[in-house]
């Protein structure tokens, strides 16, 4: 393919290939996440619950104090805790 207006149409091509390629693998893994989730949940765990678990996991540990702290005060200001 010649280039167009200075874009190298070979090389676009294979960045979009790529991309697409990978939209559908995270489509796949995104549905293969889904089904981990309906299986614990047909074992009777709290979905809700096992994702915030996995955010918070996801979170540096002075990120989930802050944030636990954060919550905590909210709560306090409404009455909550």
């Amino acid at each position: 393919m010649a280039e167009v207006g200075g874009i190298a149409g070979d090389r676009l091509r294979s960045f979009i290939e790529r991309i697409e390629r990978l939209e559908e693998e995270k489509r796949e893994l995104l549905e293969q996440i889904r089904e981990v989730y309906a299986e614990a949940k047909g074992e009777g765990f709290d979905v809700r619950v096992m994702r915030q678990l996995v955010r918070l996991r996801r979170m540096k540990p002075q990120e989930r104090g802050e944030q636990e702290e954060l919550l905590e005060l909210y709560k306090s200001a409404i009455g909550m805790a």
